[in-house]
């Protein structure tokens, strides 16, 4: 038996993706503010501080929940959708943008996932959204996430969202990945998370992937993403910057730039 709500759903859409919730009567599911998309009449929402689960705690829950949403960069509210109907009803929310929502059932992941701040979309009523702290040094300074990562915890079905294509990986006890630290999305409480330097002078400093890899160490679950939100805000900037673009390192990239009306 769950202690959280129990909700069913489906996802459509293959790059722009959203996620339809069935909630039976009196089911609430609790979503990121700003994910909402549409609702079926006798679906009642409510503003909330924290995550939801904290509600029944007095005051004091509230603000503790609310304090660990703002150490993560969250909002101190979270919206409540809850079927005050006598008949299912259906509630959808939608990504931020171009990529994939994944559907977390943390009963079957050991009742907690960590995953990179912003990437948390809704949950079943019940699931905990609270914070990780890098123990190590190092990970804190370099491992791209800093120090504080969100923490999904309870037995319910959390949702959370990923730029690109997403990739599931299951590391053995031992086994290792070295990954850009902006691809990791999430991974199960098992996984050890370390950064190493790159090796060789040359690739630290012309390989353009930075000085340090991520490091996932199994046994566990890893769920990856190949278009992190930071890389695809950089190059549209990049588009946007006078002499930004490179035209793919072509030697006539500027002549091309006043071709097509850009400029230098």
């Amino acid at each position: 038996m769950r202690r959280n709500h129990e909700i069913d759903y489906r996802i459509f859409g293959e790059e722009m993706q959203c996620v339809e919730i069935e909630l039976d009567p009196q089911e609430t599911v609790m979503a990121e503010s700003g994910s909402f998309m549409f609702m079926d009449d006798g679906i009642e929402m409510e503003t909330v501080f924290g995550d939801g689960s904290q509600q029944s705690g007095g005051i004091l829950g509230k603000l503790m929940g609310a304090g660990k949403r703002l150490l993560t960069g969250e909002s101190l509210f979270m919206t409540a959708f809850t079927n005050m109907g006598y008949n299912k009803a259906r509630v959808t929310f939608a990504g931020p943008y171009a990529g994939k929502i994944m559907a977390l059932d943390l009963q079957q992941l050991g009742g907690k996932v960590i995953c990179q701040k912003d990437s948390y979309l809704c949950a079943a009523k019940g699931v905990s959204v609270g914070i990780e702290f890098q123990r190590k040094l190092g990970t804190g300074l370099f491992g791209g996430e800093g120090f504080i990562m969100q923490k999904l915890e309870g037995d319910g079905l959390a949702f959370v969202h990923a730029g690109g294509h997403v990739m599931e990986k299951e590391l053995k006890p031992g086994e290792f990945l070295r990954i850009d630290t902006g691809c990791i999305v999430a991974f199960t409480s098992g996984i050890d998370y370390d950064i190493q330097m790159v090796r060789g002078v040359k690739n630290a400093l012309f390989g353009g992937e930075g000085l340090f890899f991520a490091v996932l160490r199994g046994p566990g679950k890893v769920w990856l993403q190949s278009l992190p939100v930071s890389r695809l805000a950089s190059k549209i900037l990049s588009y946007g910057t006078p002499g930004g673009r490179r035209e793919e390192g072509s030697i006539l990239g500027g002549f091309g730039n006043i071709l097509d009306g850009d400029g230098f």
